[in-house]
Protein backbone atom coordinates (compact mmCIF):
# COMPACT_ATOMS: atom_id res chain seq x y z
CA UNK A 1 0.00 0.00 0.00
CA UNK A 2 1.29 3.60 -0.99
CA UNK A 3 2.46 5.73 2.04
CA UNK A 4 -0.79 8.28 2.79
CA UNK A 5 1.42 11.18 2.37
CA UNK A 6 2.39 10.74 -1.14
CA UNK A 7 -0.70 10.21 -2.65
CA UNK A 8 -2.51 13.29 -1.33
CA UNK A 9 0.07 15.86 -3.36
CA UNK A 10 -0.91 13.43 -6.59
CA UNK A 11 -4.70 13.97 -5.87
CA UNK A 12 -4.51 17.63 -5.65
CA UNK A 13 -1.94 18.22 -8.98
CA UNK A 14 -3.44 15.66 -10.64
CA UNK A 15 -7.22 16.80 -10.69
CA UNK A 16 -6.11 20.09 -12.75
CA UNK A 17 -3.70 19.04 -14.85
CA UNK A 18 -5.69 16.22 -16.33
CA UNK A 19 -8.34 18.11 -16.30
CA UNK A 20 -7.13 21.23 -18.93
CA UNK A 21 -5.20 18.45 -21.14
CA UNK A 22 -8.23 16.85 -21.94
CA UNK A 23 -10.91 19.68 -22.28
CA UNK A 24 -9.17 20.20 -25.40
CA UNK A 25 -9.65 16.48 -26.84
CA UNK A 26 -11.35 15.89 -29.69
CA UNK A 27 -12.38 12.65 -31.53
CA UNK A 28 -11.09 12.03 -34.87
CA UNK A 29 -13.25 10.48 -37.56
CA UNK A 30 -12.42 6.72 -39.35
CA UNK A 31 -11.63 6.30 -42.71
CA UNK A 32 -13.29 4.35 -44.71
CA UNK A 33 -11.76 0.96 -44.33
CA UNK A 34 -11.97 -1.73 -47.57
CA UNK A 35 -12.38 -5.74 -46.85
CA UNK A 36 -11.77 -8.18 -49.78
CA UNK A 37 -14.49 -10.92 -49.80
CA UNK A 38 -14.01 -13.88 -51.39
CA UNK A 39 -13.72 -13.31 -55.21
CA UNK A 40 -15.99 -10.47 -54.80
CA UNK A 41 -14.27 -6.57 -53.53
CA UNK A 42 -16.38 -4.98 -51.49
CA UNK A 43 -15.99 -2.06 -49.55
CA UNK A 44 -17.62 -1.80 -46.30
CA UNK A 45 -17.21 2.23 -45.16
CA UNK A 46 -17.48 3.07 -41.74
CA UNK A 47 -19.04 6.21 -41.17
CA UNK A 48 -19.69 8.42 -38.15
CA UNK A 49 -22.89 10.75 -38.90
CA UNK A 50 -22.67 14.52 -37.03
CA UNK A 51 -25.93 16.32 -36.48
CA UNK A 52 -25.98 20.01 -35.26
CA UNK A 53 -28.88 21.21 -33.17
CA UNK A 54 -28.75 24.79 -35.23
CA UNK A 55 -29.77 22.83 -38.77
CA UNK A 56 -32.70 21.44 -36.79
CA UNK A 57 -33.87 25.08 -36.16
CA UNK A 58 -32.31 26.11 -32.79
CA UNK A 59 -31.57 29.57 -32.40
CA UNK A 60 -29.08 29.40 -29.79
CA UNK A 61 -29.90 33.25 -28.72
CA UNK A 62 -30.92 32.50 -25.38
CA UNK A 63 -34.39 33.79 -25.49
CA UNK A 64 -35.90 31.37 -27.85
CA UNK A 65 -36.75 28.14 -26.84
CA UNK A 66 -34.77 25.57 -28.36
CA UNK A 67 -36.43 22.27 -26.85
CA UNK A 68 -38.14 21.57 -30.31
CA UNK A 69 -34.99 21.67 -31.89
CA UNK A 70 -33.30 19.38 -29.58
CA UNK A 71 -35.87 16.77 -29.48
CA UNK A 72 -36.19 16.47 -33.48
CA UNK A 73 -32.28 15.93 -33.52
CA UNK A 74 -32.22 13.00 -30.77
CA UNK A 75 -35.21 11.64 -33.10
CA UNK A 76 -33.04 11.40 -35.89
CA UNK A 77 -30.10 10.37 -34.18
CA UNK A 78 -31.63 8.05 -32.42
CA UNK A 79 -33.21 6.19 -35.61
CA UNK A 80 -29.68 6.26 -37.68
CA UNK A 81 -27.84 2.75 -37.71
CA UNK A 82 -24.44 4.42 -37.91
CA UNK A 83 -22.97 6.03 -34.90
CA UNK A 84 -24.41 9.91 -34.51
CA UNK A 85 -22.34 13.23 -33.33
CA UNK A 86 -24.92 16.07 -32.15
CA UNK A 87 -23.20 18.55 -31.71
CA UNK A 88 -24.14 21.66 -29.26
CA UNK A 89 -22.39 24.48 -30.79
CA UNK A 90 -21.18 27.17 -28.78
CA UNK A 91 -24.27 29.37 -28.05
CA UNK A 92 -26.69 29.53 -25.13
CA UNK A 93 -29.63 27.40 -25.71
CA UNK A 94 -32.98 27.79 -23.65
CA UNK A 95 -34.55 24.21 -23.13
CA UNK A 96 -37.75 23.46 -21.22
CA UNK A 97 -37.73 20.08 -19.63
CA UNK A 98 -37.39 17.50 -22.26
CA UNK A 99 -37.44 13.71 -22.34
CA UNK A 100 -34.88 11.64 -24.69
CA UNK A 101 -35.55 8.47 -24.72
CA UNK A 102 -34.27 4.89 -26.29
CA UNK A 103 -33.27 2.21 -27.52
CA UNK A 104 -31.50 3.56 -30.32
CA UNK A 105 -30.04 1.72 -33.25
CA UNK A 106 -26.53 2.49 -32.63
CA UNK A 107 -23.70 4.87 -30.19
CA UNK A 108 -24.97 8.70 -29.83
CA UNK A 109 -22.41 11.17 -28.30
CA UNK A 110 -23.62 14.16 -27.44
CA UNK A 111 -21.00 17.24 -27.87
CA UNK A 112 -21.94 19.90 -25.87
CA UNK A 113 -19.47 22.97 -26.74
CA UNK A 114 -21.82 26.20 -25.86
CA UNK A 115 -24.41 26.39 -22.58
CA UNK A 116 -27.60 25.20 -22.10
CA UNK A 117 -29.88 26.79 -19.61
CA UNK A 118 -32.98 26.09 -18.10
CA UNK A 119 -35.97 28.73 -17.90
CA UNK A 120 -35.63 30.96 -14.48
CA UNK A 121 -39.37 30.68 -14.12
CA UNK A 122 -41.14 27.44 -11.92
CA UNK A 123 -43.89 27.86 -13.10
CA UNK A 124 -42.43 26.64 -16.78
CA UNK A 125 -42.82 23.20 -14.96
CA UNK A 126 -46.52 23.67 -14.33
CA UNK A 127 -48.48 20.44 -15.58
CA UNK A 128 -45.29 18.59 -15.96
CA UNK A 129 -43.29 16.45 -13.55
CA UNK A 130 -41.38 19.03 -11.31
CA UNK A 131 -38.35 16.76 -10.44
CA UNK A 132 -37.18 16.74 -14.24
CA UNK A 133 -35.47 18.60 -16.78
CA UNK A 134 -33.15 16.82 -18.76
CA UNK A 135 -34.39 13.50 -18.57
CA UNK A 136 -32.52 10.74 -20.82
CA UNK A 137 -33.50 7.04 -20.42
CA UNK A 138 -33.03 3.41 -21.98
CA UNK A 139 -30.19 4.29 -23.90
CA UNK A 140 -27.08 2.05 -24.36
CA UNK A 141 -23.46 2.95 -25.17
CA UNK A 142 -23.91 7.34 -24.63
CA UNK A 143 -21.28 9.51 -24.22
CA UNK A 144 -21.45 13.33 -23.43
CA UNK A 145 -18.59 15.39 -23.73
CA UNK A 146 -16.84 18.41 -24.81
CA UNK A 147 -16.36 21.29 -22.09
CA UNK A 148 -19.63 23.29 -22.30
CA UNK A 149 -21.81 24.06 -19.22
CA UNK A 150 -25.66 22.89 -18.64
CA UNK A 151 -27.17 25.82 -16.07
CA UNK A 152 -29.85 24.77 -13.88
CA UNK A 153 -30.79 28.67 -13.17
CA UNK A 154 -31.63 27.35 -9.38
CA UNK A 155 -32.08 30.54 -7.49
CA UNK A 156 -35.88 31.07 -7.97
CA UNK A 157 -36.37 27.26 -6.81
CA UNK A 158 -34.27 27.81 -3.80
CA UNK A 159 -36.06 30.73 -2.62
CA UNK A 160 -39.55 28.12 -2.17
CA UNK A 161 -37.84 26.15 -0.72
CA UNK A 162 -38.76 25.19 2.92
CA UNK A 163 -34.73 24.46 3.84
CA UNK A 164 -34.75 27.99 3.14
CA UNK A 165 -37.70 29.46 4.47
CA UNK A 166 -39.54 26.98 6.38
CA UNK A 167 -42.89 29.13 6.02
CA UNK A 168 -42.79 27.54 2.59
CA UNK A 169 -44.47 24.45 1.60
CA UNK A 170 -41.96 21.24 0.68
CA UNK A 171 -42.13 20.37 -2.84
CA UNK A 172 -40.08 18.53 -5.54
CA UNK A 173 -37.86 20.30 -7.91
CA UNK A 174 -36.22 19.04 -10.57
CA UNK A 175 -33.02 17.20 -10.83
CA UNK A 176 -31.24 19.34 -13.73
CA UNK A 177 -29.81 15.39 -16.09
CA UNK A 178 -31.40 12.31 -15.44
CA UNK A 179 -29.79 8.61 -16.51
CA UNK A 180 -32.21 6.32 -16.25
CA UNK A 181 -31.95 2.76 -17.32
CA UNK A 182 -29.14 3.57 -19.55
CA UNK A 183 -26.09 1.25 -19.88
CA UNK A 184 -22.72 1.65 -20.78
CA UNK A 185 -23.20 5.51 -20.02
CA UNK A 186 -20.20 8.28 -20.47
CA UNK A 187 -20.25 11.61 -19.10
CA UNK A 188 -17.32 13.58 -19.11
CA UNK A 189 -15.64 16.89 -19.38
CA UNK A 190 -19.33 19.14 -18.55
CA UNK A 191 -19.94 21.90 -16.28
CA UNK A 192 -23.11 21.60 -14.45
CA UNK A 193 -24.15 24.82 -12.17
CA UNK A 194 -27.13 26.29 -10.22
CA UNK A 195 -29.32 23.38 -10.61
CA UNK A 196 -32.71 23.76 -9.20
CA UNK A 197 -32.07 20.83 -6.94
CA UNK A 198 -29.61 17.25 -7.59
CA UNK A 199 -27.60 18.16 -10.43
CA UNK A 200 -26.51 14.71 -11.94
CA UNK A 201 -28.37 11.61 -11.45
CA UNK A 202 -28.60 7.81 -12.26
CA UNK A 203 -31.26 5.32 -11.81
CA UNK A 204 -31.11 2.26 -12.30
CA UNK A 205 -27.97 2.13 -14.74
CA UNK A 206 -25.27 -0.15 -15.61
CA UNK A 207 -22.03 -0.12 -16.46
CA UNK A 208 -21.29 4.46 -15.87
CA UNK A 209 -18.26 6.49 -15.69
CA UNK A 210 -18.10 9.84 -14.75
CA UNK A 211 -14.92 11.79 -15.28
CA UNK A 212 -13.42 15.69 -15.42
CA UNK A 213 -16.82 16.87 -14.27
CA UNK A 214 -17.34 20.43 -12.53
CA UNK A 215 -20.54 20.46 -10.30
CA UNK A 216 -20.80 24.01 -8.93
CA UNK A 217 -23.86 26.10 -6.73
CA UNK A 218 -23.44 27.90 -3.67
CA UNK A 219 -23.22 26.53 0.12
CA UNK A 220 -26.83 28.09 0.28
CA UNK A 221 -28.46 26.04 -2.32
CA UNK A 222 -31.22 23.48 -0.60
CA UNK A 223 -30.45 19.55 -2.09
CA UNK A 224 -28.18 20.47 -4.88
CA UNK A 225 -26.42 17.24 -4.22
CA UNK A 226 -23.45 16.66 -6.96
CA UNK A 227 -24.15 13.31 -7.82
CA UNK A 228 -26.83 11.20 -6.79
CA UNK A 229 -26.61 7.28 -7.83
CA UNK A 230 -29.66 5.48 -6.76
CA UNK A 231 -30.40 1.23 -7.72
CA UNK A 232 -27.23 1.91 -10.31
CA UNK A 233 -24.27 -0.98 -10.48
CA UNK A 234 -20.60 -0.67 -11.75
CA UNK A 235 -20.76 2.91 -11.48
CA UNK A 236 -17.29 4.59 -11.35
CA UNK A 237 -16.63 8.69 -10.88
CA UNK A 238 -13.39 10.25 -10.98
CA UNK A 239 -11.44 13.28 -10.89
CA UNK A 240 -13.93 15.64 -10.50
CA UNK A 241 -14.62 18.64 -8.80
CA UNK A 242 -17.84 18.76 -6.86
CA UNK A 243 -18.57 22.10 -4.55
CA UNK A 244 -22.56 22.52 -4.11
CA UNK A 245 -25.37 22.73 -1.16
CA UNK A 246 -25.90 19.32 -0.20
CA UNK A 247 -24.09 15.61 -0.67
CA UNK A 248 -20.94 15.90 -3.47
CA UNK A 249 -22.17 12.19 -4.22
CA UNK A 250 -24.76 10.29 -2.23
CA UNK A 251 -25.35 6.82 -3.03
CA UNK A 252 -28.84 5.17 -1.98
CA UNK A 253 -31.06 2.21 -3.34
CA UNK A 254 -29.98 -1.08 -4.14
CA UNK A 255 -26.18 0.12 -5.33
CA UNK A 256 -23.23 -1.99 -6.10
CA UNK A 257 -19.84 -1.71 -7.32
CA UNK A 258 -19.63 1.74 -6.92
CA UNK A 259 -16.26 3.85 -7.23
CA UNK A 260 -15.29 7.37 -6.18
CA UNK A 261 -12.12 8.31 -7.06
CA UNK A 262 -10.03 11.46 -7.06
CA UNK A 263 -12.91 14.14 -5.64
CA UNK A 264 -12.39 17.48 -4.75
CA UNK A 265 -15.83 18.33 -2.39
CA UNK A 266 -16.67 21.49 -0.46
CA UNK A 267 -18.31 23.37 0.16
CA UNK A 268 -21.39 21.00 0.62
CA UNK A 269 -22.60 18.08 2.95
CA UNK A 270 -19.66 15.23 2.27
CA UNK A 271 -19.57 11.77 0.75
CA UNK A 272 -22.86 10.21 1.71
CA UNK A 273 -24.27 6.62 1.88
CA UNK A 274 -27.83 7.21 2.39
CA UNK A 275 -30.22 8.04 3.44
CA UNK A 276 -31.63 4.83 3.57
CA UNK A 277 -34.51 2.86 5.12
CA UNK A 278 -36.75 5.87 5.03
CA UNK A 279 -40.48 5.43 5.61
CA UNK A 280 -39.97 1.76 6.35
CA UNK A 281 -38.13 1.09 3.40
CA UNK A 282 -35.78 -1.68 1.96
CA UNK A 283 -31.93 -0.62 0.59
CA UNK A 284 -29.23 -2.48 0.22
CA UNK A 285 -26.15 -1.02 -0.90
CA UNK A 286 -22.71 -2.52 -1.11
CA UNK A 287 -19.54 -2.58 -2.32
CA UNK A 288 -18.87 0.83 -2.68
CA UNK A 289 -15.21 2.30 -2.75
CA UNK A 290 -14.04 6.05 -1.84
CA UNK A 291 -10.29 6.20 -2.84
CA UNK A 292 -8.88 9.33 -2.60
CA UNK A 293 -10.86 12.78 -2.03
CA UNK A 294 -9.71 16.05 -0.47
CA UNK A 295 -12.80 17.73 1.68
CA UNK A 296 -12.74 21.66 2.34
CA UNK A 297 -15.10 22.91 4.71
CA UNK A 298 -18.19 20.74 4.56
CA UNK A 299 -21.18 20.30 6.96
CA UNK A 300 -19.87 16.24 6.92
CA UNK A 301 -16.70 14.28 6.12
CA UNK A 302 -17.45 11.11 5.08
CA UNK A 303 -21.18 9.51 6.31
CA UNK A 304 -23.49 6.58 6.06
CA UNK A 305 -27.19 8.07 7.31
CA UNK A 306 -30.36 5.30 7.73
CA UNK A 307 -33.36 6.42 9.33
CA UNK A 308 -34.67 4.07 11.78
CA UNK A 309 -37.47 1.37 11.12
CA UNK A 310 -36.07 0.50 7.42
CA UNK A 311 -34.46 -2.56 6.50
CA UNK A 312 -31.57 -4.01 4.61
CA UNK A 313 -27.90 -2.91 4.64
CA UNK A 314 -25.14 -1.50 4.03
CA UNK A 315 -21.91 -3.34 3.37
CA UNK A 316 -18.21 -3.57 2.37
CA UNK A 317 -17.35 -0.20 2.33
CA UNK A 318 -14.64 1.29 2.34
CA UNK A 319 -13.07 5.04 2.46
CA UNK A 320 -9.83 5.44 2.07
CA UNK A 321 -6.46 8.02 1.32
CA UNK A 322 -8.63 11.32 2.57
CA UNK A 323 -7.59 14.33 3.19
CA UNK A 324 -9.86 16.91 5.23
CA UNK A 325 -9.54 20.47 5.78
CA UNK A 326 -11.95 22.00 8.59
CA UNK A 327 -14.45 19.34 8.27
CA UNK A 328 -17.39 18.81 10.62
CA UNK A 329 -17.99 15.11 11.22
CA UNK A 330 -15.37 13.90 9.37
CA UNK A 331 -16.42 10.40 10.35
CA UNK A 332 -19.67 9.65 11.08
CA UNK A 333 -22.24 6.77 10.78
CA UNK A 334 -25.84 7.63 12.38
CA UNK A 335 -28.61 5.53 12.64
CA UNK A 336 -30.65 7.81 14.03
CA UNK A 337 -30.84 10.02 10.79
CA UNK A 338 -34.24 12.51 10.81
CA UNK A 339 -34.96 14.73 8.46
CA UNK A 340 -38.21 15.77 8.89
CA UNK A 341 -39.85 19.00 10.67
CA UNK A 342 -41.21 16.37 13.40
CA UNK A 343 -39.38 14.20 15.47
CA UNK A 344 -38.97 10.66 14.53
CA UNK A 345 -40.12 7.99 16.53
CA UNK A 346 -38.04 5.35 18.25
CA UNK A 347 -37.91 2.19 16.00
CA UNK A 348 -36.40 -1.51 16.58
CA UNK A 349 -36.13 -2.46 12.69
CA UNK A 350 -32.55 -0.58 10.91
CA UNK A 351 -30.71 -0.74 8.10
CA UNK A 352 -28.14 -3.24 9.22
CA UNK A 353 -24.53 -1.51 9.00
CA UNK A 354 -21.62 -3.74 9.06
CA UNK A 355 -18.16 -4.03 7.20
CA UNK A 356 -17.03 -0.47 6.90
CA UNK A 357 -13.31 0.36 7.13
CA UNK A 358 -11.81 4.11 7.41
CA UNK A 359 -8.20 4.18 6.15
CA UNK A 360 -5.19 6.75 5.95
CA UNK A 361 -7.43 9.86 6.62
CA UNK A 362 -6.15 13.04 7.99
CA UNK A 363 -6.85 16.47 8.55
CA UNK A 364 -8.79 19.28 10.59
CA UNK A 365 -11.86 18.70 12.06
CA UNK A 366 -14.31 21.86 12.91
CA UNK A 367 -16.03 19.80 15.67
CA UNK A 368 -14.80 18.20 18.63
CA UNK A 369 -16.33 15.11 17.89
CA UNK A 370 -14.14 13.56 14.87
CA UNK A 371 -15.01 9.96 15.03
CA UNK A 372 -19.04 9.68 15.58
CA UNK A 373 -20.59 6.03 15.52
CA UNK A 374 -24.11 5.57 16.24
CA UNK A 375 -25.76 2.85 15.48
CA UNK A 376 -28.52 1.09 16.85
CA UNK A 377 -29.64 -1.00 19.75
CA UNK A 378 -31.18 -3.59 18.11
CA UNK A 379 -28.98 -4.18 15.26
CA UNK A 380 -25.73 -2.98 16.58
CA UNK A 381 -22.60 -2.03 13.60
CA UNK A 382 -20.29 -4.61 13.76
CA UNK A 383 -17.41 -5.54 11.37
CA UNK A 384 -16.02 -1.53 11.66
CA UNK A 385 -12.14 -0.94 11.18
CA UNK A 386 -10.38 2.26 11.82
CA UNK A 387 -6.51 2.74 10.21
CA UNK A 388 -3.82 5.16 10.11
CA UNK A 389 -6.72 8.42 11.15
CA UNK A 390 -5.20 11.46 12.03
CA UNK A 391 -8.14 14.21 12.87
CA UNK A 392 -6.68 17.23 14.70
CA UNK A 393 -8.64 20.07 15.95
CA UNK A 394 -9.05 23.19 13.63
CA UNK A 395 -9.67 25.63 16.04
CA UNK A 396 -10.21 23.98 18.97
CA UNK A 397 -8.30 22.13 21.89
CA UNK A 398 -8.99 18.46 21.02
CA UNK A 399 -11.19 15.99 19.35
CA UNK A 400 -13.14 12.95 20.69
CA UNK A 401 -14.70 9.98 19.34
CA UNK A 402 -18.29 8.39 20.49
CA UNK A 403 -19.50 5.58 20.04
CA UNK A 404 -22.84 3.37 20.89
CA UNK A 405 -23.52 -0.25 19.76
CA UNK A 406 -20.46 0.29 17.53
CA UNK A 407 -18.09 -3.15 17.22
CA UNK A 408 -15.12 -3.11 15.62
CA UNK A 409 -11.29 -3.08 16.14
CA UNK A 410 -8.42 -0.75 14.94
CA UNK A 411 -4.69 -0.75 13.79
CA UNK A 412 -2.14 1.64 13.86
CA UNK A 413 -2.27 5.40 15.47
CA UNK A 414 -5.93 6.65 15.65
CA UNK A 415 -6.57 10.17 16.70
CA UNK A 416 -9.13 10.57 18.24
CA UNK A 417 -8.38 7.17 20.23
CA UNK A 418 -11.36 4.84 18.89
CA UNK A 419 -14.01 4.02 21.34
CA UNK A 420 -15.42 0.25 20.37
CA UNK A 421 -17.20 -1.28 22.51
CA UNK A 422 -15.15 -4.52 21.97
CA UNK A 423 -11.95 -2.51 21.32
CA UNK A 424 -9.54 -5.87 22.72
CA UNK A 425 -11.81 -8.78 21.09
CA UNK A 426 -10.74 -10.08 17.43
CA UNK A 427 -13.56 -9.91 15.22
CA UNK A 428 -14.04 -12.81 12.82
CA UNK A 429 -15.68 -11.75 9.91
CA UNK A 430 -14.89 -14.40 7.08
CA UNK A 431 -13.85 -11.84 4.32
CA UNK A 432 -10.18 -10.71 2.75
CA UNK A 433 -9.16 -7.25 1.82
CA UNK A 434 -9.68 -4.59 4.50
CA UNK A 435 -12.52 -5.91 5.57
CA UNK A 436 -10.94 -8.33 7.74
CA UNK A 437 -10.52 -7.20 11.02
CA UNK A 438 -7.09 -7.39 12.98
CA UNK A 439 -7.14 -7.47 17.17
CA UNK A 440 -7.07 -3.91 18.26
CA UNK A 441 -3.50 -2.35 19.02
Amino acid sequence: MRCFTTRVPLLLFYIPIFWSSNFANTERFESPLHLPRIGFPRTLLRSKRVLSVGDFGAKGDAITDDTEAFKNVWEMACSLPVRTIIVIPARTHLIHPVNLGGPCRSKITFRIYGTIIAPKDPDAWVGLNPRKWLYIREVNHLTIEGGGTINGMGHKWWARSCKRNSTNPCQHAPTAITFHKCKNLKVRQVKLVNSQQMHMAFTNCIRVTVSHLKLIAPAFSPNTDGVHISSSKRVEVKDSILRTGDDCISIVGNSSRIRIKNIVCGPGHGISIGSLGKSKSRSQVQDVTVNGAFLSNTENGVRIKTWQGGSGSASKISFQNLLMENVSNPIIIDQYYCDSKKPCLNQTLAVKVENISFMHIRGTSATEEAIRFACSDDSPCEGLYLEDVQLLPYNREITSSFCWKAYGSSLGSVNPPSCFWNSEDVIKQGLSGPYTLLQSG
